[in-house]
């Protein structure tokens, strides 16, 4: 390329590119979807030819430079790019103005290859544009080349489902980041600069800002990698990273930045870091009432009105994380506190609240300086949204209580959006994490009467979702709501018995309350154990490995039902007492049969033993008792 006005064409023809990818693209019809992808394509053949030929990085250097050798030119092609450019001497090989020139087009034809859905193709410019600047790739000229060249191939990798060649890409990336900013450090020139007259150059915050953010979604593409290769923790480190950085460069889409906090939340909570998971959940509110509160485009209605049912979906998604995470944490709580019996231990409460005053402002203090998110109005705004719930386990009713209310509020907040018609299986599971929420208060209150109570709304709001749930499409979740309300009257009764225990003389109201309790939770039970049965109604020979410590327990607790059933029919009794052994033995045989299974059901086998070894004797004193009546 000779001549000013042939540099001037093609500075040209390279910025028309530019607008045909970027904006023109996004109104091409549906019929010719790539319509301006294409010319854009011919634009950057055509700027190719006018730089001349594709001479690689390593020929230009062998040659002394692009200044001798085939292709010789003058004029604004012939200069080098380097120090005069913001580059620390003796960086590594300056490039040549042609050479980064070519690779800033090769990696758009890259990108735009594989925008159409031709990958060979665009692979084959990346590893142009690589092997053009790759000896100079240090230098502020070639390095977001080469990063961004990397970072394309990985992604490309990564959609032909090679997780292992992507992961090498990216570390590269990531690896040449680290050690351009260890050893240059200056911001260097954007891919589209090198098209760019001087006055139209970028000012070196803006160079910076956007370096920064390709080097993020290189770590934002390492996150999803090393998520594939079930590397976990990495996954999580990487994202949060990327989270952090996205809010100091403003490089984010609120609705998806808050999603993805939201998601992180939960790794968190599995590992029962609390502190973490309460922070990238607050700062996933905060981000995302941003996107509430952006004023809708004038697009039309109906674009409008999915717009704001996506953000209701958002919205409740990110609730269904807050309550996962208030339910952990009562669970958590409740885990360290339970006694072998599962009753709240005393004795372990005071001393964790001695413990949890020496260790929790040092532990926090450690943890924020990690955690953070945002600088200065958004991280006030995630700050305060922390401190409406805590972050350490509750240790006695009233803080339990607090948590609860706060998942409470988004149980509400989450069943707005999913609700029973058309998201029924989303709305079943929100009302089980609610169930859950009581289960876990009522094991905090010493209040017998209360504790039914909160067990008796357990119950109000499982029932109702048993009697329109069809069982041939929803079995598994009809097994669940089964068991969960078998155990929840199973609670109940145990609780009637031993509020019954405290009293001197047992009236007719309570033995019929402590009777129905537990005929109710034999019906459940029942229920429960006929979904297994086979067509012909047959109970299976071996339990599947799902199944197998839910059914035992079953029958165990159906044994256990018949004997709390009071009753003053002497023949009533010893029918009770027998269908109670003849449960109890189902359980001892079944561990004689399949051994696998003990380990299951250690506890309940135990005393299925003992008591199938009882109760015939105490069957025989009250037949003997009975007999002189027949």
């Amino acid at each position: 390329m000779a001549t000013p006005a042939a540099w001037a064409a093609a500075c040209e023809k390279f910025r028309a590119s530019l607008s045909l990818s970027q904006v023109e693209s996004q109104k091409d019809p549906e019929n010719d979807p790539y319509k301006s992808k294409y010319r854009a394509r011919e634009l950057l053949q055509e700027v190719k030819a006018l730089l001349g030929p594709a001479a690689d990085e390593d020929e230009d250097e062998e040659a002394g430079g692009g200044g001798s050798g085939p292709g010789a030119e003058e004029g604004p092609a012939a200069e080098r790019v380097g120090p005069g450019d913001g580059a620390g001497a003796g960086a590594g090989a300056e490039p040549s103005a042609r050479a980064v020139r070519l690779a800033a087009v090769e990696l758009q034809l890259g990108l735009n290859h594989i925008d159409t859905e031709e990958l060979a193709a665009g692979e084959e410019h990346l590893q142009n544009c690589l092997r053009l600047v790759r000896r100079s790739r240090l230098e502020p000229a070639a390095v977001s080349l080469h990063l961004q060249a990397q970072n394309n191939l990985g992604i490309l990798w990564s959609e032909r489902d090679e997780i292992e060649t992507a992961q090498t890409y990216l570390e590269s990336a990531e690896a040449l980041y680290n050690q351009y900013m260890k050893e240059i450090g200056n911001p260097p020139l954007d891919p589209n600069e090198h098209f760019l007259v001087e006055e139209e150059k970028l000012t070196e915050q803006e160079r910076s800002r956007r370096f920064e953010k390709a080097y993020t979604h290189t770590l934002y593409y390492l996150a999803q990698v090393y998520q594939h290769l079930e590397m976990i923790e990495k996954a999580a480190q990487y994202c949060h990273t990327t989270l952090k950085r996205q809010l100091e460069y403003s490089g984010y889409h609120p609705v998806e930045w808050a999603i993805n906090a939201a998601t992180l939340s939960q790794y968190y909570i599995n590992k029962q870091c609390f502190m973490e998971s309460r922070h990238c959940l607050s700062a996933a509110s905060v981000i995302f009432s941003q996107a509430e509160q952006t004023p809708s485009t004038e697009d039309s209605e109906s674009e409008t009105e999915q717009d704001q049912q996506d953000l209701r979906q958002r919205k409740a998604e990110i609730a269904r994380c807050w309550i996962k995470y208030c339910l952990n944490l009562l669970q958590n709580a409740q885990a360290s506190l339970e006694d072998n019996i599962g009753e709240l231990d005393l004795d372990k409460q005071s001393e964790l609240k001695a413990r949890r005053k020496r260790e929790e402002d040092e532990k926090e203090n450690v943890r924020k300086k990690v955690v953070l998110f945002g600088t200065s109005d958004v991280c006030d705004a995630i700050l305060a949204m922390e401190e409406k719930v805590a972050c350490v386990p509750p240790l006695d009713f009233r803080e339990a209580r607090e948590v609860f209310l706060v998942g409470q509020n988004y149980v509400f907040e989450a069943k707005e959006y999913f609700q029973v018609d058309g998201y029924i299986t989303d709305h079943i599971e929100i009302v089980q994490d609610h169930s859950s929420l009581f289960k876990v208060l009522a094991f905090f209150e010493e209040d017998y009467e209360r504790r039914c109570k909160m067990h008796k709304r357990r119950i109000d709001m499982l029932e109702p979702l048993t009697v329109d749930l069809n069982p041939q499409y929803y079995l598994l979740i009809n097994r669940q709501l089964q068991f969960e309300l078998a155990h929840t009257y199973y609670e109940m009764m145990d609780l009637k018995v031993a509020i019954a225990n405290r009293l001197e003389e047992l009236d007719s109201h309570t033995i019929k309350k402590i009777n129905s309790l537990a005929q109710s939770a034999i019906k459940y039970y029942e229920l429960f154990l006929d979904s297994l049965k086979d067509p012909n109604k047959v109970f299976p020979e071996q339990l599947g490995e799902d199944v197998l410590r839910p059914a035992l327990v079953a029958k165990f607790h159906i044994a256990r039902l018949y004997g709390k059933l009071i009753t003053s029919d002497g023949r009533k009794e010893l029918d009770n007492m027998q269908t109670s052994l003849e449960y109890y033995t189902f359980l001892v045989d079944y561990c004689e049969r399949y051994p696998e299974a003990v380990r299951a059901v250690e506890t309940e086998l135990e005393l299925s033993k003992e008591m199938a070894g009882l109760l015939p004797a105490k069957m025989e004193r009250l037949r003997a008792k009975l007999s002189p009546f027949t």
